[in-house]
């Protein structure tokens, strides 16, 4: 089909309208052409989006190298593991490690004779591999990862107690000592009570003072 239109010069000229298979003159603008189903079909055609945040095809994601590497806990046995965090935690571990560690090698050089070492020289070598395996059970024990996140919670809630002050810390000592005179009190005339009670029921043969 196609459809008269004037011309500027008075001459009339044919467009086609909605033939199949022909394209519009380059003036035509696309409210000429009819529409299809209800919906004008896009002008360009869009390519399919990539979700955000997906990693390349082929593997997962690559680690942190580097720095970051070392700071998460990645870069080999000797790294520490969120290093920084759970401070006071962490000396506190350690220094029980320590001191089971120094109580277990004293004790096992006092007991040398008992699993028959008569030499010192002996005992000490088997003190100090005693004393490298121990720390080095320690290090892997207190470097994994669920130990770490353990302590670190551990930390975090301590910062959250509320500690006493000076003044109320005293005043609950006075109220526990002054309970604790009372209660005494009141057991020693119970006791003394009951005493004499047994005595002049015949219980008991002599007198309680």
């Amino acid at each position: 089909m196609a459809t008269l239109t004037k011309n500027p010069d008075g001459s009339d000229s044919a467009k086609p309208l909605g033939v199949p298979g022909e394209s519009a003159p380059p003036g035509d603008s696309d409210a000429s052409l009819p529409a299809r189903s209800g919906k004008n079909p896009p002008k360009y055609p869009q390519a399919p989006r990539r979700p955000p945040n997906m990693p390349p095809s082929g593997g997962a994601p690559p680690g942190p190298r580097g720095p970051m590497a070392l700071a998460s806990g990645e870069g080999g046995f000797f790294s520490i593991r969120k290093k920084g965090q759970g401070y006071w935690t962490r000396m506190g571990t350690v220094g029980g490690a320590v001191l089971v560690g120094a109580l277990s090698v004293q004790f096992l050089y006092s007991e040398r004779e008992t699993i028959n070492i008569q030499s010192d020289s002996i005992a000490i070598a088997l003190c100090t591999a005693f004393a490298i395996g121990y720390g080095l059970l320690m290090f892997y024990l207190m470097n994994k990862p669920t130990h770490v996140d353990f302590l670190i919670a551990t930390d975090s809630e301590m910062k959250k107690v509320n500690w006493t002050s000076r003044e109320e810390l005293i005043g609950s000592t006075k109220v526990v000592i002054l309970f604790m005179f009372i209660i005494a009190i009141f057991l020693f005339v119970a006791d003394l009570f009951f005493g004499y009670f047994f005595y002049w029921i015949g219980v008991l043969k002599e007198k309680p003072f």
